[in-house]
């Protein structure tokens, strides 16, 4: 007799606690298992479901709708049609989940939140592939990743513990739901950790403020780093906060220190990849050690770093240099295509980058690496820049101060504004275009 495969509930939450806030609505879990089941029952028979709901309450319903019904969801941050018409194709969507007007060539439903009576929390197999998750591209292209459902769960228990988030919590998250770090935090953390979730979407400084206002405290904010350096950049006061959490680029140490000084909370950063989920953290402040979580196994060599998952099949190669620090503690290098070597040095390109932002009147910038720079003697790197009010030349002079002559760019390239994603990404094709237009 075959033994049945291993079940986790829909959610892990009581069904008198809040599990979303919509506005002034604080939605039950009882509430949220009878709109789940009574959007379930009109959902087509077959899946997978492309879901880029912009609302996250309607996501985090169709996600367990769709999940309920056995139906695997596909989820990419990049919500133009394009992308999302090849994502479809490629991988055999059947219909979409939208809370927008999009022209797409599949079905197209719009999710609501309909009332409905007393439903079960349904068991869900650990094993079976509840979403898809897409790599932003930045270095490359798109790339799929499937996700068991005992692995999403696993991580959503994992960080609820690690950063002590009560069942009460309030989370406001600026990450879009359909991006990996933005659905484990704000939709799979109050499924099946603790906290209850904003609606949402924000986006802009005074997005945040309002947001955070409205909620009840304890609040946790979930962002980014160029989030929190426009927030910052405002002055805008936010209402006392209980934590705040960050992801998708690294952090400098100024920044964390000016977050933690200006809203008197503890800033905390999260390391993951699209390919393992969020698998570490750290103290922001004056802590370069990660400390993975519970569960998680990192196997750091010269070769490489593989990490362990809870719930994934098998262990995951990293494109991140890595070292240990000691026990259950290691310091992340930068990514592995992130090193250069000119004159017989080496440097990081981050590493450079974060050099460059640090001056004064320096809004943004990031270095480059051209193709033929390990063939070519004659190649140099080259920075893009946001300064208003400074030159090349100053830019050029003030980094002399602070590298290596032979990493100083050739070109530095002024522009506007950097080409970021709605998580702060940059592809490096579009990178490219930008420093060749000028």
């Amino acid at each position: 007799m075959m033994r049945a495969e291993p079940a986790l509930p829909l959610t892990s939450r009581a069904p008198s606690e809040a599990i979303f806030h919509r506005g002034h609505d604080a939605v039950t879990v009882q509430r949220f298992l009878a709109e789940v089941a009574a959007l379930a029952a009109i959902l087509p028979d077959d899946g997978p479901v492309l879901n880029f709901c912009a609302d996250r309450y309607l996501a985090l319903l169709g996600f367990a709708a769709a999940l309920s019904r056995g139906q695997t969801t596909l989820l990419s941050a990049d919500r133009t049609p394009q992308r999302l018409a090849d994502i479809a194709a490629l991988h055999g969507a059947r219909y979409a989940l939208a809370d927008t007007d999009i022209a797409l060539p599949l079905p197209v439903l719009r999710p609501h939140a309909a009332a409905g009576r007393d439903a079960p929390n349904p068991p869900i197999a650990t094993g079976m592939i509840a979403a898809i998750a897409f790599t932003s591209g930045s270095t490359g292209e798109s790339q799929p990743h499937p996700k068991p459902w005992g692995a999403l769960v696993a991580g959503a228990r994992a960080a609820a513990a690690r950063f002590a988030i009560a069942p009460g919590a309030s989370i406001v998250g600026t990450v879009p739901a359909q991006h990996m770090y933005g659905f484990e935090t704000t939709l799979m953390l109050p499924l099946q950790g603790a906290g209850a979730g904003h609606a949402g979407p924000v986006f802009y400084p005074s997005d945040i403020a309002e947001a955070l206002a409205g909620l009840p405290a304890p609040r946790l904010l979930v962002t980014t780093p160029l989030q929190m350096r426009a927030l910052l950049g405002t002055g805008i006061a936010l209402p006392p906060l209980a934590g705040v959490i960050s992801a998708t680029a690294p952090l400098a140490a100024a920044l964390a220190a000016e977050a933690e000084a200006a809203w008197g909370a503890p800033l905390h950063e999260i390391y993951g990849a699209t390919e393992a989920g969020s698998v570490a953290s750290r103290r922001a402040l004056g802590d370069e050690g990660w400390e993975p979580y519970a569960g998680v196994a990192f196997d750091i060599g010269p070769a490489g770093a593989t990490v362990a998952v809870p719930g994934l099949p098998a262990p995951v190669p990293l494109a991140d240099e890595l070292e240990w620090l000691g026990p259950g503690r290691f310091r992340l290098l930068g990514r592995r295509g992130d090193m250069v070597k000119l004159a017989g040095k080496r440097a990081s390109l981050s590493g450079l980058t974060s050099l460059l932002t640090a001056i004064a009147g320096v809004q943004d910038g990031v270095f480059l690496a051209p193709e033929d720079l390990d063939r070519n003697p004659r190649a140099r790197l080259a920075a893009v820049v946001v300064a208003p009010g400074l030159t090349a030349e100053a830019v050029v002079a003030a980094l002399r101060e602070r590298v290596e002559p032979a990493f100083l760019p050739r070109p530095v390239v002024m522009a506007d504004a950097l080409p970021r994603d709605g998580v702060g990404k940059l592809r490096r094709q579009d990178l490219l275009r930008l420093a060749r237009s000028r």
